[in-house]
């Protein structure tokens, strides 16, 4: 007998589509936010409407500088696919959702098994009322973050020896 898809990986499956929207030259990212098993919004990485995108421009700004992941975010052309998501959606309707979010390496099209998102779109993720993110943490794995554990473990504050 056929065993049936979880809900979870259905939803990341379907972020994993999403991310096909993606402009970036070095990571794709999808997500979707989802409140009582219907998709609200979706949103994947890219230029600001209306701006050249890194494929069409051919370079990305970063990756020419050698900047490594997760620093100097005010360098990147794109919109993060958890801000795209969250801006395509009011926040009374993300109030108590799931944010599901895959990523993969632009050039290899391999899983990042850390699609975690950066401390900005934590903070719009906070804001945005969304209780859970879901992510893949490997080919079949699955991480479930509680998006209160960001309130209590707060990473804008300095760390204190």
């Amino acid at each position: 007998m056929e065993k049936r898809t979880g809900k979870d990986d259905y939803y990341l499956g379907i972020a994993d589509a999403v991310l096909s929207r993606s402009t970036c030259l070095r990571r794709k990212y999808g997500s979707i936010i989802v409140k009582d098993d219907e998709i609200i919004s979706t949103g994947y990485n890219g230029a600001p409407r209306g701006r050249k995108n890194c494929i069409d421009l051919g370079h990305c700004t970063r990756e020419n500088l050698n900047i490594p992941s997760g620093e100097r975010y005010e360098l990147c052309r794109s919109v993060h696919a958890e801000q795209n998501a969250i801006i395509s959606c009011s926040r009374r309707d993300m109030l108590g959702s799931t944010l599901y979010l895959m990523g993969r390496d632009a050039k290899t099209g391999e899983l990042l098994p850390s699609a975690e998102s950066c401390s900005l779109c934590k903070r719009f993720i906070v804001n945005a009322g969304i209780e859970r993110v879901v992510t893949r943490s490997s080919e079949g794995g699955i991480e479930v973050t509680q998006v209160s554990q960001w309130v209590l473990n707060d990473d804008s504050l300095p760390k204190v020896r």
